[in-house]
């Protein structure tokens, strides 16, 4: 496996391989877990050579998040890597990622508003720059994401067909816990009481679910039903939990297709996502 930690030398590498080779890529930001390794064994099914970026991406986060913080574990993170037959590994610089001057963004303009994007504003602004930067640099075939992140997932794919990229956007499933929790870094931030509580956001979506199989269309009544198990969790402080289109992340009042029901909240000061697809067929 090799280790790539400028643009220049990812991109020298990229010129090397042989023409038609199919190159897949892993975007992360390190402290690796199931979750990731889940889309590096898909990567590796489907493209001849893997990918994976390793990078603490400062544009997604906001002025009082947990940049300094996020957990960091490159060698470890190299070790997984290695034993899952990685090819390839970008871990650049933030210098060489975003130059000083640096002034270009790319920004889906509304969704990039939608979900965590209004109390995190600015962050998916950073998640579309630096992935179109790592498109660039790598030239993939196919993009593996998690479906965790399922909005950071639909914002991407309009992205790729707005800009034409030639990516296959490839999004896994969500890999949890055996109490359901959802795998995430950010886990590594709960105490054992605050890890009790985090369970909360997946029996939130789990009895949404259950009413959605059971009949119920109308969203808000969908909502209310994972409202009340939020409630009976005081750990939990929710930041949002809607049903929207998966495709746009807008609102929907009954679902009449696939939705997706989403949820976010604080518990302690860790911030955690979940979500799950409702499907009337």
């Amino acid at each position: 496996m090799n280790i790539y930690k400028t643009v220049e030398d990812m991109r020298n590498a990229r010129a090397h391989m042989r023409e038609g080779r199919c190159v897949g890529l892993v975007p992360t930001m390190g402290a690796l877990h199931e979750g990731h390794l889940s889309l590096v064994r898909a990567a590796r099914a489907k493209c001849d050579s893997v990918v994976v970026s390793v990078f603490v991406n400062p544009l997604q986060f906001g002025r009082n998040e947990d940049l300094a913080k996020y957990p960091r574990s490159f060698e470890r993170d190299c070790n997984l890597l290695e034993h899952e037959k990685v090819d390839m590994v970008f871990a650049p610089s933030v210098e060489d990622m975003y130059p000083n001057d640096a002034v270009t963004y790319v920004t889906v303009e509304g969704m990039s508003e939608r979900l965590c994007g209004k109390s995190r504003p600015g962050h998916f602004r950073g998640v579309t720059t630096v992935v179109a930067k790592l498109f660039h640099v790598v030239e993939p075939a196919a993009a593996f994401f998690g479906q965790k992140d399922a909005a950071q997932c639909a914002i991407i794919r309009r992205m790729v067909r707005d800009l034409n990229f030639p990516v296959e956007v490839v999004v896994g499933p969500i890999v949890r816990e055996p109490d359901g929790l959802a795998m995430s870094s950010r886990n590594a931030y709960l105490n054992p009481q605050e890890r009790k509580s985090a369970v909360v956001l997946y029996r939130a979506l789990s009895e949404i679910k259950k009413r959605f199989d059971q009949g119920e269309r109308s969203a808000a009544r969908l909502v209310e039903t994972g409202m009340q198990v939020l409630s009976h969790e005081s750990g939990a402080r929710l930041d949002y939990l809607e049903i929207v289109d998966p495709d746009n992340l807008r609102s929907v009042v009954v679902v009449e297709k696939i939705a997706l029901a989403a949820v976010a909240a604080l518990v302690g000061n860790t911030r955690l996502i979940d979500n799950v697809l409702l499907s009337p067929e």
